[in-house]
């Protein structure tokens, strides 16, 4: 009398033929085991029901792909099998984001699970347990090839996005920034926050990926929308969601290398990002000229270097919001600022050469920090009050018949 027959692994590996009858019964329940795998999902998964019906039924093709991949695969299970292709190839790319891998996990355990509870109808009498240890074979192949499925997708759209964030940032550092680069943005998830600013610096050695992540992990500590990268030596950071230029540099400036970083003044969209950014390249140029400059340092904290350095843009700025008011307010308040600062700062001093009380001079240049926002006593405000009365001197001679 012949041993019984018993499950091992290496009976749910043989030949085809001696489990035809198993075969048979699975090929002529395929379309029913689809049809209630597709309804379990109803069922059970609350995204599936959301879903539009042109994705619904893409997964419901998937779904019909697995249980047809299966029979295949326990007809010839020496076979090598591409899973993932005769799988997941029925439906089209955009699917992986249209769900998640969480959800396309939850997918194949529904069809998994109705699979196994159909094995006992299924099963050719004495095949029961050979048909099980094929399904959980089946099974452990069809998870790896969901993995290797959404890797490849995530690589594929990361390196998609990685260029079209490089090509955002590029275009608002060279100043060519235009609905093209808005519509790039949006695609990487940008939603147009109302104040945005850029904050440049030296990118540190190493992988740049690596810097870029650490940029995208301080932003979202700091609840702020950002596109990166790095161009040449230069980590570029357009940043926003936060009127404060000082303070979302100190939230990102961990991953800079060392050395100056500056922030560029708050505009307020994206295409305005260009004279921020324009701004933050001239200040990180100056920068050596001020050793003592804070870490990181405002644009236009650096005003005076940039004018000296040759940025027109910074010229004009102290010009037309420290020079052209006071020339506006009087001419009392040029000129005793003019002194005061001819004066070594000194209130005795200035007094003597105006002929009027110290009295005065200090109302007076009270009056020239309320009208220019730059206070005369302090050593920094006061360099750049005479670089403006300089350049607004060198403009008044300009426009000279």
């Amino acid at each position: 009398m012949p041993e019984p027959e018993t499950s091992t692994p290496e009976a749910a590996a043989r030949p085809a033929h001696t489990h035809a009858a198993t075969l048979k019964r699975l090929e002529r329940s395929s379309g029913s085991l689809a049809a209630q795998a597709i309804a379990r999902m109803d069922e059970t998964l609350p995204w599936y029901r959301a879903m539009p019906p042109e994705n619904r039924s893409w997964i419901g093709l998937v779904a019909q792909a697995g249980i047809a991949a299966f029979t295949e695969w326990f007809r010839r299970p020496d076979a090598p099998q591409a899973i993932s292709t005769d799988v997941f190839g029925t439906a089209p790319r955009e699917l992986t984001r249209a769900i998640t891998l969480r959800q396309t996990v939850e997918m194949v355990r529904t069809t998994i699970e109705v699979m196994e509870s159909a094995i006992d109808e299924v099963a050719a009498p004495g095949d029961e347990n050979v048909l099980r240890e094929a399904l959980l074979v089946y099974a452990r192949e069809i998870a790896f090839a969901t993995a290797q499925v959404y890797a490849q997708a995530a690589e594929a759209r990361g390196a998609w996005d990685a260029r079209l964030e490089s090509l955002v940032v590029n275009a608002v550092l060279s100043g060519e920034a235009d609905e093209g680069a808005v519509s790039r943005a949006a695609a990487l998830g940008w939603n147009s926050p109302a104040h945005v600013c850029v904050v440049l610096g030296t990118a540190p050695d190493g992988d740049s990926e690596l810097t870029v992540e650490a940029i995208r992990r301080a932003a979202r500590h700091a609840k702020l929308q950002v596109l990166t990268g790095v161009l040449g030596d230069r980590l570029v950071v357009i940043a926003g969601g936060s009127d404060n230029p000082l303070g979302v540099a100190k939230s990102l400036i961990g991953p800079y290398a060392a050395g100056p970083v500056v922030a560029g003044p708050v505009v307020p969209d994206l295409l305005a990002a260009t004279r921020s950014a324009q701004a933050a390249a001239a200040g990180l140029k100056a920068c050596s000229a001020w050793q003592d400059a804070p870490r990181p340092v405002l644009a236009d904290d650096l005003l005076p270097e940039r004018a000296i350095a040759g940025d027109p843009s910074a010229r004009e700025q102290l010009v037309e919001e420290i020079y052209r008011p006071l020339e506006q307010a009087g001419a009392a308040l040029l000129e005793t600022l003019s002194v005061y600062l001819e004066q070594a700062s000194s209130l005795e001093g200035a007094a003597r050469m105006l002929f009027v009380h110290p009295n005065t001079v200090r109302y007076r240049l009270r009056r020239v920090t309320d009208v220019t926002g730059w206070s005369p006593s302090d050593v920094r405000s006061a360099f750049t009050l005479r670089i403006a009365l300089i350049l607004g001197r060198l403009a008044d001679g300009d426009l000279q018949p």
